[in-house]
């Protein structure tokens, strides 16, 4: 059989009645062999052949499957090879000895494989679009391997070598596999490495870009923080500046102010008291200016804040009308105010900058305003949203002065508080105001409305130069109307009038729900003067508007209000029985319309009625020059109404009350005067003429005044035991400041205190006094807000700003005195 493996047997060669009988042997067993190359063909050996006896024997005593070597298989003289196993009687063990194997074995079953068939089987599996060579081989004897299966011709492509167990452990078998053609290129691993390499770079640059990213970011951060320290030291130096000019410039102007003042009060002829006042106005008007450019400098850097405290709002609105009464007066142009009863009498806010919000407004429609009226109104926001008697119809006939003016409600068109109905509630803390002021003045031109709000902006040079002003009221307002956390607008038709409205959010003074209902139902009994209570008034106005206006300021007094059109209805309103007039005010209008009228009107009433006729007048001259109501006994109220000057005129002409007391937030000189009568005050400022003017302004209320120019002075004087009622301090002085000497008196006063509470220091030698603390009252033409907060730290007591009026020293010396 070995010669048959080293030269192949060609089919002539196969004739079996040449064989040769096999030799004779010891011993014989029966094997079943099948073949699947031949159909059907299954043949019995008894171990005849050489190689199947040496391979059955072999198998027998191993236990295992034993594979012949390569032969030629029968008729298809291809190369094949036979798989024997043993077949045993019982279970033997994996160790089980050889002979115990042999005396097992109850037979032998064995099975001849094709090899060209299984590999070609195979490589129907495996190949695609390439033809695979396969080289089978024994290599039992790696000297001379036997070839099993393919051709012998050499190939120096690629080759691939595998070895193959067909479970015989005595044979080696190998599997040489290599492609027919070339390989061709691997395309697809090309590319995927490309692909893989193109990636990796761009990973790698985005990386790259990432570390300069964040690179330059902090570089850039760095940058910001180097910016932000000098944007910082920028913005101190410009607080300081300002504080500085505020002061340099206010110095003067308080000496100026105050010598006019003073001057004032001397005996002077008409014309130079009106030259004395035209000069007074042009400084205030300064003073105004700067404090206009100091608020939008505050409002650039962020540090516009507001305060929060108790405030009246009707008699902030009477002050701003007493304000601008004078001017309206001589234009021959109504002013009214009217705030709506729900609104509370008590407010907590800002007072000062919803002032400065309304005079804003008012001071530009009394500029552009020559003739009509200037209506200012408050309503809660529900009510606008109710639509409750709030809107103006486009009838002339129901305006203040007859005059057609702009819709309102297109003012304010567009706010988010009319969105937000369902977030207001009537009884809670947050009072949400509408505001709105209407004139009748000339307008603003369509191409201008755009830039009404922008800082520094004028509507056109011309205006500028016929009106003045420097363009940022109206910026300044709508910062503080955010800061309140409303909104404002506006509507403007040219030769038609304005509107400006703007809402602000307050919170109530009542102190719980059933305060603001009385409040509500009672709010007209909150007068000025309580000698009204009770009495009732007719009022005769044929325009419901101004009518609406007259009874809200009238019912402030306590007193009941009727209101009629026309004579007819005035005459029968006052005859019946049951509905006694104690006084009758006739609007200026219904006076001039029938002269005869109104001296029938007056003859039925009758000397003897107890019914006191007043005239409404909005004209100066009217009230100076017309002798037709002196003849019939009337009184002349001059509009703009307000609580205490009607108070007053009604107390006046009646005969009633206290006529010589002044109310309503208008300062008497005899209550101030009663504060200071006496008082021993220290002035402390290194300026001789704000020396004088404050001493000045003092001595004219009976206070007894000492002067020092230095803080060292100022310690030395207030340095217990002293008999100084209260102190005025300049802040910017030489050698030492205001609030130095203000820290270094404070510590004196509180080591004094302290060595009298332990008993250290008898307090018979301090004038009986146990705890020093002299009232501090700041000095200063700095009015920036840092300077404020500084003047609380360092232990004063109180903040005047220069130049400062009788007002301010009242509301600031009857905080101490009493």
């Amino acid at each position: 059989m070995d010669t048959l493996e080293q030269n192949p047997v060609h089919k002539d060669d196969y004739h079996p009645d040449f064989l040769e009988p096999s030799p004779i042997q010891e011993e014989y067993a029966p094997v079943i062999f099948a073949q699947d190359s031949v159909s059907h063909v299954v043949s019995i050996d008894v171990l005849s052949g050489k190689e199947d006896r040496e391979n059955v024997l072999q198998a027998r005593k191993s236990g295992k499957g034993v594979l012949t070597a390569p032969f030629r298989l029968l008729k298809t003289n291809r190369l094949g090879v036979i798989l024997t196993f043993a077949v045993y009687k019982r279970d033997l063990p994996p160790n089980a000895a050889h002979n115990e194997r042999i005396q097992a074995t109850d037979g032998y079953l064995g099975g001849v494989f094709d090899i060209e068939s299984l590999v070609e089987k195979l490589l129907q599996q495996l190949a695609s679009k390439q033809t695979i060579l396969v080289n089978v081989l024994d290599t039992t004897n790696q000297s001379y391997p036997i070839s099993m299966y393919g051709s012998n011709a050499s190939n120096d492509g690629l080759e691939h070598v595998s070895h193959l167990n067909f479970g015989d452990p005595f044979r080696k078998h190998e599997m040489r596999c290599r492609f027919k053609q070339k390989p061709p290129w691997p395309w697809l691993a090309i590319t995927t490495s490309i692909g893989i390499l193109v990636i990796a770079l761009l990973v790698g640059h985005i990386f790259h870009a990432t570390v300069n990213r964040i690179a330059k970011v902090e570089d850039d951060c760095h940058k910001m923080m180097e910016l932000k320290k000098q944007a910082e030291a920028a913005d101190v130096a410009k607080s300081q500046f300002l504080a500085t000019v505020s002061h340099e410039i206010r110095t003067p102007m308080n000496g100026v102010l105050g010598m006019l003042d003073m001057l004032m009060d001397t005996d002077l002829d008409v014309t130079q008291l009106d030259y004395v006042r035209t000069a007074q106005a042009s400084g205030k008007a300064l003073v105004a200016l700067i404090n206009e450019v100091l608020d939008q400098a505050k409002i650039e850097s962020g540090k516009l804040e507001l305060e929060e405290v108790q405030f009246d709002l009707r008699a902030i609105l009477d002050d701003v009308l007493s304000l601008f009464s004078g001017k309206s007066q001589d234009k021959g142009v109504e002013l009214a105010v009217y705030i709506s009863d729900r609104v509370p009498d008590m407010l907590i806010g800002d007072p000062g900058r919803f002032r400065q919000i309304i005079t804003n407004l008012m001071g530009n429609s009394i500029k552009f305003t020559e003739k009509g009226h200037i209506l200012v109104t408050v309503h809660l926001v529900e009510e606008v949203i109710d639509s409750i008697e709030v809107e103006t119809e486009s009838s002339s006939k129901n305006t203040l002065s007859g005059f057609p003016v702009a819709d309102r409600s297109q003012s304010w068109k567009g706010f988010r508080t009319f969105s937000q109905e369902g977030s207001m509630h009537p009884f809670s803390d947050s009072i949400n105001l509408i505001v709105s002021v209407e004139d009748t003045g000339v307008g603003i031109p369509p191409e201008a409305q755009s830039r009404v709000f922008t800082p520094f902006m004028q509507v056109g040079p011309s205006i500028s130069r016929t009106h003045g002003g420097t363009g940022i009221g109206l910026s300044i307002s709508k910062c503080l109307v955010g800061l309140m956390k409303g909104e404002i607008g506006f509507v403007s038709i040219p030769k038609i009038g304005s509107t400006f409205t703007f809402t602000a959010v307050f919170t109530s003074g009542c102190s719980s729900s059933k305060e603001y209902k009385s409040q509500q139902i009672n709010c007209q009994s909150n007068t000025v003067s309580s000698e009204f209570h009770g009495m009732r008034a007719l009022v005769m106005d044929p325009r419901p508007v101004r009518a609406k206006v007259s009874k809200y300021h009238i019912q402030r007094l306590g007193i009941h209000v009727e209101v009629v059109s026309d004579w007819k209805q005035g005459l029968s309103s006052i005859s019946r029985a049951n509905n006694a007039i104690h006084m009758v005010l006739i609007e200026q209008e219904v006076w001039d319309r029938d002269l005869k009228s109104s001296g029938l009107f007056m003859e039925k009433i009758g000397p003897g009625s107890p019914s006191k006729v007043f005239l409404l007048s909005n004209s100066i001259n009217f009230s100076r020059g017309n002798t037709t109501p002196g003849a019939y006994g009337l009184t002349v109220i001059s509009k703009p109404l307000r609580a205490s000057m009607l108070a007053a005129s009604l107390q006046r002409a009646m005969g009633i009350g206290n006529k010589g007391n002044p109310c309503n937030g208008e300062l008497p000189s005899l209550s101030l005067r009663n504060l200071l009568l006496g008082r021993k005050i220290l002035i402390v400022d290194d300026n001789n003429v704000n020396l004088k003017v404050a001493a000045g302004a003092l001595k004219k209320y009976g206070a007894d005044v000492v002067s020092a120019t230095r803080g060292i002075k100022a310690i030395e004087l207030l340095t217990p035991p002293h008999h100084f009622d209260a102190c005025f301090m300049d802040i910017q002085m030489p050698e030492m400041d205001g609030f130095e000497a203000t820290r270094r008196i404070r510590d004196v006063e509180q080591n004094i205190n302290n060595h009298i509470k332990f008993g250290e220091i008898s307090v018979d030698d301090y004038n009986n006094v146990s705890n020093w603390h002299v009232p501090i009252l700041a000095m200063t033409a700095d009015v920036i807000q840092a300077t404020h907060e500084e003047c609380l730290r360092c232990g004063m007591d109180g903040y005047v700003s220069k130049p400062f009026e009788a007002e301010q020293l009242y509301r600031e010396v009857s905080r101490f005195f009493h």
